[in-house]
């Protein structure tokens, strides 16, 4: 095999095929796979820090997807401040679980290489163009994930690493096929239950609650009522676009870039050579001697040649520039058609090459090209004066910190205030990374949390720029009595009503255990009609806790409490429990399930081990937002 390899190494047209490929990996833009840290942090484990900006960056990727998923109704969670700092912290949960799990897969010996991560990108559907990975594409739709080449390349090495340790779980975790049947015959079950539902909402309405009681709540959880910093902006936005639609390019401007440029609206010279190749010296001058006794330069390519490729075609190398020539091949400085070289020692043997055809440079006429260039002198003309003017802005707005007075005058335009705003709630309009992390550094902020410094100009996409100031600010502070009264009042109703209607729930669940059937009745309640619940449907709490329990008894129900969605207690009857019939398909299927549902508790105890046994430190950008 590998006298194949050496073969087929050893001959120029594979020299030529090889500089083409490497001259196309040259351009083809993937970027290295490296990624740097920032100074605060969120967290560390085991030493390895987790920076703000990743914690950051985590947060908003999980709003985006909740928002993409719940659509208007997110803007209601999002409003309530527990549910977005529950948010923050499993995001930054989630960073410290994958932490781990890459420390783990590197003591493992686990590892992704730069040629995986290459192939890994090129076989992205969205980067492809006609089945082929096409680079601009690939470019732009990592931009628009708001990172850099490198990043993502760093993430996907992540998520490849990620896969191969979940891999060799799933190759260590099964289950022989005899325990699959018996599990598939214990989970899939069909349960007929009543169910009694007591009202706590009914039952809070009802409940009095006293002055001290409010009182004494406020004092012991003010944390609970904290109100977030909040944020006013002042800002300009720069957009490249509204450039470009008011610059102008005139024919003088085209011409002048089509002169200085031709070489990019030409195809260069090319030359078509035909080569014969063999081993040594005295073969070569055996052909040369062949060829003056006027031998045709085919015949004797396909008869003497040593380079299996090319003597196929006569010797025939085809067209090419000076960018896809070998060496041999630049330096025999062939001129003329027809013309035959000298033997030429190269490093597979000796060369006689001909030179076949010379095709002149060819430049396309301005005509041809007018519009394309007429877009790139207009594109120019726009970045240059989109750069100006931002220099312009940042100027002013550096010369006079006390406004954005001078900075509007520079930019030809108003500033743009917003109304209040948390961390969690950023405008729309100002919600890019470089903006905010500007706003929310500190930096920005006087003495005391006041209005301080105008920002530097900030690029965002390369497309617009922003200049802002804080126009006010209010600390995180916790809310006054008055405000959350009513929420108090509220929460200490149904908790009293919780406490009696469970009280109320286990006296009667007892007597139904001890056989007292009219328990119920003498409550003023009833069970609603017997209905079949199956395990192999969707379920929730209710009904988990519906298959938690213990078979009846012969002619006898079993009974247990549990709580509906709205959290009313609830009072089950089991009268019956029986197999649920499976087609093969959906046995396969419960039995793929069980799998999963294995192999992901044998992930969930490993996450467990490793955080058991994990020095990990929650850093200022973590224990700020608790």
């Amino acid at each position: 095999m590998m006298d194949n390899l050496r073969t087929a190494a050893n001959n120029v047209v594979l020299k030529i095929i090889l500089a083409l490929i490497i001259l196309s990996f040259v351009l083809t833009g993937v970027g290295d796979y490296l990624i740097g840290g920032s100074g605060d942090y969120a967290a560390k484990v085991n030493g390895q820090e987790i920076t703000r900006a990743q914690l950051e960056q985590a947060v908003q990727n999980e709003r985006n997807r909740q928002q993409e998923a719940l659509g208007e109704n997110f803007s209601i969670l999002a409003g309530n401040d527990g549910y977005m700092q529950q948010l923050r912290k499993q995001a930054l949960s989630q960073l410290i679980d994958e932490t781990l799990l890459d420390q783990y897969a590197d003591k493992l010996g686990l590892n992704i290489s730069d040629e995986q991560i290459k192939q890994a990108i090129f076989e992205v559907p969205a980067f492809q163009t006609n089945n082929r990975f096409d680079n601009e594409k690939y470019l732009d739709q990592v931009r628009r994930l708001g990172v850099t080449p490198d990043m993502y390349a760093q993430m996907l090495r992540k998520q490849l690493t990620s896969q191969q340790l979940i891999r060799g779980f799933g190759n260590t975790a099964f289950l022989l096929p005899q325990e699959i049947d018996n599990l598939v015959k214990l989970a899939a079950q069909d349960r007929v239950v009543r169910l009694a539902t007591l009202d706590i909402a009914g039952k809070a309405k009802a409940q009095t609650v006293a002055d001290d009681e409010v009182q004494s709540y406020y004092e012991q959880n003010k944390g609970r009522f904290i109100a977030p910093e909040e944020f006013k902006v002042s800002y300009i936005m720069l957009d490249a676009a509204s450039i470009m639609d008011s610059v102008k390019v005139d024919d003088a401007a085209i011409s002048d870039f089509y002169e200085q440029n031709k070489n990019d609206y030409s195809q260069p010279e090319r030359k078509k050579f035909s080569v014969i190749q063999v081993k040594d010296e005295s073969d070569a001058k055996s052909v040369l001697e062949a060829l003056k006794q006027g031998g045709d330069f085919a015949t004797l390519a396909k008869d003497k040649s040593t380079d299996v490729i090319s003597r196929r075609n006569g010797g025939d190398l085809g067209w090419m520039d000076e960018n896809s020539m070998i060496d041999e091949l630049k330096q025999v400085k062939l001129t003329e058609k027809g013309q035959i070289s000298d033997a030429i020692k190269s490093s597979v043997g000796y060369l006689i090459v001909r030179l076949d055809d010379v095709q002149p440079q060819q430049v396309k006429p301005l005509s041809e090209v007018r519009a394309d260039i007429a877009e790139k002198v207009k594109h120019e003309k726009a970045q240059d004066e989109f750069y100006a003017l931002q220099q312009k802005v940042s100027e002013a707005a550096s010369n006079d910190n006390e406004s954005l007075a001078s900075a509007e005058e520079a930019a030809g335009a108003k500033a743009t205030q917003t109304d209040w705003f948390t961390r969690e709630q950023v405008p729309a309009a100002l919600n890019f990374q470089p903006v905010t992390q500007a706003i929310f550094n500190g930096a920005l902020l006087g003495e005391n949390g006041s209005a301080g410094n105008n920002s530097d100009v900030i690029n965002v996409d390369g497309d617009r720029a922003f200049v802002l100031r804080i126009a006010d600010h209010k600390a995180e502070s916790t809310r006054p009595l008055d405000q959350v009264r009513n929420e108090i009042v509220d929460l200490l109703k149904r908790q009293k009503a919780e406490q009696q209607v469970r009280a109320d729930a286990e006296k009667i669940l007892a007597e139904l255990k001890q056989g007292k059937d009219d328990a119920l009745k003498a409550a003023g309640l009833s069970f609603a009609p017997a209905k079949t619940i199956s395990s192999i449907s969707q379920g929730d709490a209710t009904t988990e806790a519906i298959f938690a329990m213990p078979h009846p008894e012969k002619d006898k129900p079993s009974y247990a409490m549990t709580q509906d969605q709205a959290g009313n207690v609830v009072l089950v009857a089991l009268d019956s429990v029986t197999p649920h019939p499976l087609n093969e398909q959906q046995k396969e299927q419960f039995a793929n399930q069980i799998q999963q549902s294995s192999l992901g508790s044998m992930f969930d105890s490993l996450l467990a081990s490793l955080r058991n046994e994990a020095k990990i430190k929650l850093g200022n950008a973590a224990q700020e937002q608790q």
